[in-house]
């Protein structure tokens, strides 16, 4: 229980302060692309893995998270291939409530955890300006 809030604690923080960030350049943050909404994270989440910021685009269609695509980053290649291969394919076809309630991959616990936040922080700013 505690480490779900401690979750839900830090994940509100980084959406607070991505939505900021987002609102100067809203135009690259969100594109509709028929039914389903395209979320790139770029500009909306800071949150760091082992190396740098793992940005990703999110689509989302209904109430679901349709697939997670990882985007250029700096993370160690060996270790973030496996927050790919295992992590990302987790957060397909989950509602946008629990997309991100995934559990992380062994061996690359920051890189995870940032993948998180930015499906976290992808889901908020759908959710608002839908």
């Amino acid at each position: 229980m505690m480490k779900k809030n401690v979750l839900a604690v830090a994940a509100a923080a980084i959406i607070a302060s991505g939505v900021a960030l987002a609102s100067a350049n809203d135009n690259n943050v969100m594109r509709r692309q028929g039914n389903t909404y395209i979320v790139n994270t770029t500009t909306l989440c800071g949150q760091r893995g082992y190396r740098s910021t793992t940005p990703l685009e999110v689509y989302i269609q209904g109430n679901k998270v349709v697939k997670v695509v990882a985007l250029k980053n700096a993370e160690t290649p060996q270790i973030f291939s496996k927050v790919a291969r295992q992590l990302l394919p987790q957060m397909a076809g989950k509602s946008l409530k629990k997309a991100a309630a995934v559990d992380a991959v062994s061996g690359a616990t920051m890189s995870s955890r940032a993948v998180k936040a930015n499906v976290a922080a992808a889901v908020a700013y759908y959710k608002k300006h839908k």
